[in-house]
């Protein structure tokens, strides 16, 4: 078996894998527009709308009205793509993390710094 074969959970980690870029195709796809101006423009001016020209699923776009990153990486969100959306909402990376952690900012932050040393 390789180890792209093993699908044993990591504790706090959603696996992003073939099966779940497959699932979060669209969902990638719409967050890397908002590179473009035009796109985030469009976007805030009618989320649902936007969603749906996408094709995202009912689950996919309830997690994008609800800001819900966690609830995006579980519908095949690529991180490197929702970093797009989470900038649009003015996060960050440290952000994403302390959500991923159930710590907050200042505590991911000191956890960051607790490592390194």
């Amino acid at each position: 078996m390789s180890y792209l074969d093993d699908k044993t959970p990591i504790k706090g980690t959603i696996m992003f894998d073939g099966e779940m870029a497959s699932l979060g195709y669209n969902l990638n796809k719409l967050c890397y527009s908002f590179n473009q101006e035009d796109a985030r423009d469009a976007f805030n001016s009618n989320e649902r709308a936007y969603c749906e020209k996408y094709g995202l699923t009912e689950g996919q776009t309830l997690a994008i009205l609800e800001r819900n990153i966690i609830g995006l990486l579980e519908q095949g969100g690529s991180i490197y793509y929702l970093a797009k959306f989470a900038g649009l909402l003015g996060l960050n990376m440290q952000d994403i993390g302390a959500l991923q952690t159930g710590l907050t900012l200042e505590e991911f932050k000191q956890k960051l710094v607790d490592a390194g040393e």
